[in-house]
């Protein structure tokens, strides 16, 4: 049996840590390209004004609140999400935690807290969302990971950490999902201009007029979710045209 197509696949997608950041842009750009978008966070204040906002487009926007680092029965909580808003074509994982700190003194809690969520919130979203898109007859799942999988980063080894295993488990599922039809992406962006910055979990003083803009890593997304269905974008790294900060 051939493959659908794109085009033949549901344009509905879901979009996790959508309230902000890049997942903002990314459900934007999914809506103005057609596409019907349920966005994921953990407050429906934040999430709210993106649903109205993607409303303008005249497509279907749903939020829903749940908390990804939440790891107990959260593959049921996503599951039930799935069950009200419907068939998918496209997946993103996109939410995830900045953490700075050396390594010799990081607590264990600290630790956990960024593994569980930036690879075991998304190992128990991919188990949610695989039976919805192999129902459909295929999809894409695009994984946000960074920079920092591929390079070491100083007081950054949890997060490096967590990427570098996020990239790890998008290799994994590509291969087990190809029969599928299910494309995995997985884009690795530098150092982004994102309220990440802004958390009491990163300790960094960097120039954030020289980084990527959510809107530019966004592009990138729909660029892979849009390429023909013979082809896909396995792994791509998006630098600020100035180099690593």
């Amino acid at each position: 049996m051939q493959n659908p197509t794109p085009s033949d696949l549901p344009r509905r997608a879901l979009v996790t840590g959508a309230s902000r950041g890049i997942g903002r842009a990314i459900a934007h750009g999914l809506a103005q390209a057609g596409y019907d978008v349920a966005l994921v966070s953990r407050s429906l204040d934040t999430l709210k004004p993106v649903e109205e906002s993607l409303l303008s487009y005249g497509v279907v926007a749903k939020a829903y609140a749940v908390d990804l680092a939440e790891q107990e029965g959260l593959r049921d909580r996503l599951a039930a999400v799935l069950d009200d808003f419907g068939p998918l074509g496209v997946v993103v994982n996109n939410a995830g935690m900045g953490y700075t700190g050396a390594l010799d003194t990081m607590p264990l809690a600290d630790w956990q807290r960024v593994m569980d969520l930036n690879v075991t919130s998304v190992f128990q979203c991919l188990q949610a969302v695989l039976p919805v898109l192999r129902a459909s007859g295929g999809g894409t799942i695009v994984n946000i990971a960074s920079v920092a999988a591929k390079s070491a980063f100083p007081d950054w080894g949890a997060y490096t950490v967590s990427k570098a295993a996020l990239v790890a488990l998008s290799r994994v599922l590509a291969v087990e999902e190809r029969p599928h039809g299910i494309r995995v992406v997985t884009v690795s962006p530098g150092a982004v201009n994102t309220p990440l910055w802004d958390t009491d979990t990163v300790q960094a003083d960097f120039d954030r007029s020289s980084m990527l803009t959510p809107e530019i890593v966004a592009q990138t997304v729909l660029y892979a979710i849009l390429m023909p269905p013979q082809a896909v974008i396995e792994d791509l790294t998006l630098m600020p045209a100035g180099g690593a900060l």
